[in-house]
C-alpha cells in the first residue's frame, strides 16, 4: 500500500491480486457447476415422485422418511451449487447465519410439535367428555 493511495489500488502487487479476484470463478459458479446442480435436483425430485406414484416403498411412513431425506439432500445441493455457500464465503458469516437460522427453525418446529402434542393429550379427553355429556 502506498501513502498516496490508502486503499492500495494501482500498486503493482495489488494489481495482480485484483486481476486474480475478478478472474477467479471460485464461488461465482460455472456452467458445469450449474449443470451438475440441475441434474442432481432433477434426480432428487424424480425419485420421490416415482416412489409416491408407483407405491414402490409400500409403507407410507417409509416413503415419507425417504422423501424427507431426499429433500434434505436437495437443500444441500441447492446451497452448494446454486447459492455457492461454503465455509469460506464471506469469511464464514454466511455459514454462521445458516446455522443460526437452522437452530431457530428446529427450536420453532420442535416447540410447536411439543405444544400441539401436549394440548392434544391434556385437552382432548376433557372435550370428549363435554361433548358426550351434552348430547
Amino acid at each position: 500500500m502506498s501513502a498516496h493511495n490508502p486503499h492500495g489500488h494501482g500498486d503493482h502487487a495489488d494489481h495482480g491480486h485484483d486481476a486474480h479476484a475478478h478472474g477467479d470463478t471460485h464461488g461465482h459458479g460455472s456452467l458445469k457447476g450449474y449443470m451438475i446442480g440441475f441434474v442432481l435436483s432433477v434426480i432428487l425430485t424424480a425419485i420421490p415422485f416415482w416412489a409416491v406414484m408407483t407405491g414402490a416403498l409400500g409403507d407410507t411412513q417409509t416413503t415419507a422418511l425417504v422423501i424427507m431425506g431426499l429433500a434434505f439432500v436437495q437443500i444441500v445441493v441447492h446451497m452448494i451449487y446454486f447459492l455457492h455457500m461454503n465455509t469460506k464465503s464471506e469469511g464464514g458469516w454466511t455459514m454462521m447465519a445458516l446455522v443460526f437460522t437452522a437452530v431457530l427453525v428446529v427450536i420453532t418446529l420442535s416447540g410447536s410439535i411439543w405444544v400441539m402434542y401436549h394440548m392434544n393429550t391434556n385437552m382432548m379427553p376433557d372435550m370428549a367428555a363435554q361433548l358426550g355429556g351434552g348430547m
